[in-house]
C-alpha cells in the first residue's frame, strides 16, 4: 500500500465531456507525488465510442450524443442509474502493471456482487463482469506514463432500451443485465459505498483522505503526451 493519500470526489451528474477532458489534463498534471484519486457519478445519456472503435457497432444512437473518446475499447453507453468510477491511479508507483490494475477492478466488481448475493465472473477474452452471460459492468482505460484514467461502469437500475442501439463492446447481441435486473439492491449510496471499498480491497488502496465535489482546477500548461495504451472495454 502507498502512503500517498487517497481522494475520492463524488458527484451527482456530470456531462461526459468536460470530466473526460479534466482526467486528461488531471493525468498530464500530475507529479510523482500527486494523491491517486477515485471519481464516482452518473453521465447523462451518451454513447461512447474507444480510440479503435468501429463506427458500425453504433447501430442506431437516435437523439443520443456519441463521443469518440481515448480510452481503449469499443462502443459503451452511460447514462442515469449506472455507476461510472474513474480511477485516476499512478500504477507504476503502486507497483502494478495494466494487467494486474484491470484484473484488480474486475475481482473488486466481482466481490461486490457476491455482497448483493450475485454470483458474478470476468472473462479473460471479454473484458468486464458477467452474470450468467449477461454484461453487468463495462471496463474501458487508459494509461499514461504509467498513471491510468477512465475506469468502470456498473449498472444499477437503467433504461436498458439504449444497449440494443449499439453493440455493446463490440459484441453482436451482447445481452446486458443490472443489479436491479438481478433483483439485488440498486440503491446508489449504497452502491458506491460497497465498490469503493472493494476497490480499496482488491488494488491494496489507503482509505480516502479527503472527499470532494468538484473537479480538479486544469493547470495553466500540460506535460507532453507520451503514452502507453491498454484496451479494454
Amino acid at each position: 500500500m502507498t502512503d500517498t493519500p487517497l481522494i475520492v470526489r463524488q458527484f451527482d451528474t456530470i456531462d461526459y465531456a468536460p470530466c473526460w477532458q479534466a482526467m486528461k489534463a488531471f493525468t498530464d498534471a500530475r507529479g510523482p507525488d500527486t494523491p491517486d484519486e477515485l471519481w464516482v457519478l452518473e453521465h447523462p445519456p451518451v454513447f461512447t465510442l474507444g480510440q479503435a472503435g468501429k463506427p458500425e457497432h453504433v447501430l442506431n444512437p437516435g437523439d443520443i450524443p456519441l463521443v469518440q473518446t481515448d480510452r481503449g475499447g469499443q462502443v459503451t453507453y452511460h447514462g442515469p442509474g449506472q455507476t461510472v468510477i474513474y480511477l485516476l491511479i499512478d500504477i507504476a508507483r503502486l507497483g502494478i502493471g495494466a494487467r494486474a490494475l484491470v484484473t484488480g477492478i474486475e475481482q473488486a466488481i466481482v466481490d461486490m456482487l457476491a455482497g448483493c448475493g450475485i454470483d458474478a465472473a470476468s472473462k479473460p477474452d471479454a473484458p468486464g463482469v458477467y452474470v450468467d452471460g449477461a454484461k453487468i459492468a463495462s471496463l474501458g482505460l487508459r494509461i499514461r506514463q504509467g498513471r491510468s484514467y477512465h475506469g468502470l461502469s456498473l449498472n444499477r437500475d437503467m433504461d436498458m432500451a439504449a444497449f440494443q442501439r449499439i453493440n455493446p463492446c463490440g459484441y453482436i447481441g451482447q445481452p446486458m443485465t443490472s443489479l436491479a435486473l438481478r433483483g439485488a439492491d440498486s440503491d446508489r449510496a449504497r452502491t458506491e459505498t460497497a465498490l469503493l471499498e472493494a476497490l480499496r480491497a482488491r488494488l491494496d488502496l489507503p482509505a480516502a483522505q479527503q472527499r470532494l465535489s468538484a473537479l480538479p482546477t486544469p493547470p495553466a500548461t500540460l506535460h507532453s503526451e507520451q503514452h502507453t495504451l491498454e484496451e479494454h472495454s
